[in-house]
């Protein structure tokens, strides 16, 4: 097993410089209508953000674990690790990041780890350290295939956090637009603010993990408009800064929909796969249907 370091942990105090310039650089005059940072906020990000450390120590096991059983066991192929490999897990990480991104938006139960990262409704770096503490242990389910075909599980952990790494800087109202170039190939602080914003017209929107060609492929992408400011948080905010709320309310509000009232079993097994919003009753909203709600008011009011 070669060993790689564990770049997250590196990275610590660059997080923590980092937020400290952004606080200082976003509290000038010309950042005014930025939300900037909120104490309670911030505090409740940071919380969610030591806590996945502390549980990735047992998730990561589990993933290593999975990883290892599949290539020793199953691999199709062995792909060594060269410089040309870490080309190819660049881009077959990002691949599966776009795809597990997507689907936590699109299907509840992973919505339910998911929308911690959502919940805050500012938008600054602390709010790219409020990450799940339920989702590690099952979203690596995206990249099995990946030992499969022959990467090195090192290799991928590797990957997967120069990718994590990577999500934090675009966290930031203080950057405003990268070089056309950059914005056409990579996620950046714009196309990413679009992903944080409950306006219908921006909701899951700009999957992205490093590379914003996967959304431009898939059809998900949208680019952040100048008449429509974002607006951070989810649809129906959680309004609390309790780490365990924040970290398990989503858990207990789709069990709840599953369990209570009278509903076949088809219905409540259908409020883990269908996205957030469904209800079985046809009253709930998913996002496509807000989109179109708002696209039908623009509309109306464009004629008028």
């Amino acid at each position: 097993m070669p060993e790689f370091p564990n770049i997250i942990h590196f990275a610590i105090p660059i997080f923590i410089v980092s937020m400290l310039l952004e606080l200082f650089v976003t509290t000038r005059e010309k950042f005014k209508e930025t939300k900037g940072y909120e104490t309670k906020d911030a505090f409740a990000s940071i919380a969610m953000g030591l806590g996945n450390v502390f549980l990735g120590f047992l998730s990561k096991a589990i993933v290593l674990w999975s990883f290892v059983l599949i290539y020793e066991n199953f691999r199709i192929f062995t792909i060594p690790i060269a410089w040309w490999s870490f080309i190819l897990i660049f881009f077959a990480d990002d691949l599966s990041y776009y795809c597990f991104h997507r689907i936590s938006h699109e299907c509840r139960l992973f919505w339910a780890s998911h929308v911690v990262h959502h919940s805050s409704q500012h938008y600054n770096l602390s709010t790219a350290l409020r990450q799940t503490w339920s989702g590690g242990f099952y979203s690596f389910i995206f990249w099995l295939w990946m030992p499969l075909v022959g990467f090195h599980p090192a290799m991928i952990l590797l990957q997967m956090s120069i990718s994590l790494l990577y999500q934090f800087w675009i966290h930031t109202e203080a950057i405003n637009k990268m070089p056309q170039w950059f914005e056409a190939i990579f996620n950046t602080p714009s196309h990413h603010r679009v992903h944080h914003g409950s306006n219908p017209i921006y909701l899951d929107r700009n999957h992205a993990g490093i590379l914003i060609i996967w959304d431009k492929l898939f059809g998900t992408f949208q680019p952040e408009l100048s008449d429509e400011k974002v607006t951070y948080g989810l649809v129906k905010n959680i309004n609390t800064f309790n780490p365990i709320k924040i970290a398990f309310i989503e858990w207990y509000n789709m069990f709840k929909d599953m369990f209570s009232g009278r509903k076949s079993l088809k219905n409540r097994l259908l409020y883990l796969v269908k996205p957030p919003g469904w209800k079985h009753d046809g009253t709930g909203k998913i996002s496509s249907d807000l989109r179109d709600e708002w696209k039908e008011t623009v509309n109306s009011n464009n004629s008028v």
